[in-house]
């Protein structure tokens, strides 16, 4: 007994006809007939009555096609199994990112990735960059954008996307009319700071270093919604991602452009060894097209 046995007498039992059985199998009468005989040999007992060129299921024949049918929609939705990993995979992608991006950049992505796939499941956790870089290493996770100071070993990564610094301001305060903050802006100010561990925040020790610059830090965090939530209430200033601001931007925090340009810097981060699914690659191109930094 096999597959192809079993699927030609399901056609037939389906359809009632040899005709109709081949048509739908798209072979012809003879082998269809060839088939159900060797079934028939197999089995030990005859499934269809013949009598002037016509066939009908014995009584045992329609017993068969009972358990048949059972089987053959299993078989049916192993099909669809199939289809569904060679097209999309596993059926869902897990995402994570560093908190930054997870209120703005994140569900952009997501919503236009769930447009196009409204079928996978999307798992998604915003962790601080170093855990996004563990995930996506131990292979839990499919995709990660995290910031640049993380160590890369154990993952692929590649460039996502850059965005320059800005000074938030809290409301009132008497850099607020300023077009452009310098370092000597900053001096002595009530200063919200990133961590100390932060590539951005070592860029910015280096040009306050220079300028001969201190600024007085008040708080360090990690997250730059953090520093824009601090400094709306009034901690003081802090440098901030745009993007991460904008919510709270028209409250009485302001953003301000600094000079000498910084840049948050973000990576792509993929697991070793491991080709992306057609899924995973699709995801990725949204991701790139929301990656709107400068």
């Amino acid at each position: 007994m096999n597959l192809r046995q079993i699927e030609v007498f399901h056609a037939l039992m389906t359809n009632g006809t040899t005709t109709r059985a081949a048509e739908v199998l798209r072979i012809s009468q003879p082998a269809v007939s060839k088939a159900v005989q060797e079934l028939e040999r197999t089995v030990g007992f005859a499934l269809f009555n013949r009598a002037k060129g016509r066939m009908s299921p014995t009584a045992e024949g329609r017993l068969f096609f009972r358990e048949v049918e059972t089987s053959f929609s299993g078989l049916i939705h192993l099909k669809s199994a199939a289809a569904r990993i060679r097209d999309f995979g596993s059926g869902e992608i897990r995402v994570a990112s560093l908190s930054a991006l997870s209120t703005n950049v994140m569900p952009k992505v997501m919503r236009s990735f769930q447009k196009r796939h409204p079928q996978v499941a999307i798992t998604f956790q915003a962790r601080m960059s170093s855990s996004v870089k563990e995930l996506v290493a131990s292979g839990q996770f499919d995709v990660g954008v995290a910031a640049d100071e993380i160590d890369l070993a154990g993952v692929i990564a590649r460039p996502y996307a850059s965005y320059q610094v800005a000074i938030a301001l809290p409301p009132g305060h008497r850099l607020q009319g300023r077009a452009v903050i310098y370092p000597r802006d900053l001096h002595d100010e009530n200063f919200v700071a990133l961590a100390p561990e932060d590539t951005t925040r070592r860029e910015a020790e280096a040009i306050f270093a220079k300028h001969g610059v201190k600024p007085k830090i008040v708080l360090e965090t990690p997250y730059s919604t953090t520093i824009a939530a601090m400094v709306e209430a009034g901690l003081g200033c802090g440098m901030v991602n745009p993007i991460t601001a904008d919510p709270f931007l028209g409250r009485g925090m302001m953003i301000v452009p600094f000079e000498p340009a910084i840049h948050f810097r973000t990576l792509l981060l993929l697991p070793p060894q491991r080709e992306p699914s057609t899924i995973v690659a699709d995801f990725i191109e949204e991701l790139l097209k929301g990656s709107s930094g400068v």
